[in-house]
């Protein structure tokens, strides 16, 4: 079985963050593994509190599972602060890590900043370079690309500037567009667009992050990047179309990953 490890933060709901990142890779057929870069206090609605993990011990998590069972492919979600973001860069370096995803998760769906002011241009500095692929949303493009994204061309300028200038693929997702949910990647200096249909679905904490993971399984086993995109977007797909709701509070509630074992796609 081929491996894939999670480098992003906890979510005690279980919606996002490392928990979907488990669920996401091992229903797609690789045997996941994590290193926590913090702990939170969330859920559908919003982050309540953020705990930091000392950035040794991030190390020694990393030190634990390269040493062992070295990931075939590795997604890294939330990282809050320039210290962890420079262990990671330096750690995965010196492994050798291969296929990595990264999702530069700045901001929840529920609008909390997920990552200090600072952090930003150590990421942009250290772990964009080393991606095979970076997987913003509309709102960290733009961020990242230092321009408005209001439409297609817009974000086939900024998918380019991004990719030219850290040197990494871009998967531009459009799910913060109002009229569809089409992803654009850009690779190699090429252009392609996921044609993909806005599922009516209010609930959406965690997509992000079972995304950039659905990616990374892919990828560890074997997909090129155009393959492990799509196998991962009919994923998500079929995930939130199931609309299972396990709510029973006032807040919304996306536990769309329950559902990944009717939509996982089998290993091959």
């Amino acid at each position: 079985m081929k491996t894939a490890l999670s480098i992003a933060g906890s979510d005690s709901s279980g919606g996002a963050g490392i928990q979907a990142d488990l669920k996401t890779m091992t229903m797609n057929g690789v045997f996941a593994m994590t290193a926590v870069t913090a702990l939170t206090a969330q859920n559908t609605t919003g982050v309540q509190g953020i705990l930091e993990v000392p950035p040794a011990f991030l190390a020694q998590q990393l030190d634990a599972v390269f040493t062992d069972i070295r990931p075939n492919a590795v997604k890294i979600g939330m990282v809050s602060s320039p210290a962890l973001i420079e262990t990671i860069g330096e750690r995965l370096r010196f492994y050798g890590a291969q296929n990595i995803v990264l999702d530069p998760v700045m901001v929840a769906t529920s609008g909390a900043r997920l990552i200090q002011p600072e952090a930003v241009e150590t990421l942009r500095r250290v772990l964009l370079p080393m991606a095979l692929v970076a997987t913003p949303n509309i709102p960290e493009a733009a961020l990242l690309a230092g321009m408005e994204i209001d439409g297609r061309p817009a974000m086939e300028q900024a998918a380019r500037r991004i990719g030219e200038q850290y040197g990494c693929a871009v998967l531009l997702k459009g799910g913060h567009s109002v009229q569809d949910a089409n992803d654009l990647l850009y690779a190699g200096g090429s252009l392609r667009w996921f044609e993909g249909r806005r599922v009516p679905n209010p609930n959406t904490h965690g997509t992000g992050c079972t995304l950039s993971s659905a990616i990374a399984a892919n990828l560890a086993k074997g997909f090129d990047l155009p393959q492990a995109v799509e196998r991962a977007k009919a994923y998500l797909t079929g995930a939130l179309a199931a609309m299972l709701d396990l709510g029973q509070g006032s807040g919304p509630m996306d536990h769309a990953w329950t559902l990944q074992g009717v939509f996982a796609q089998e290993a091959e």
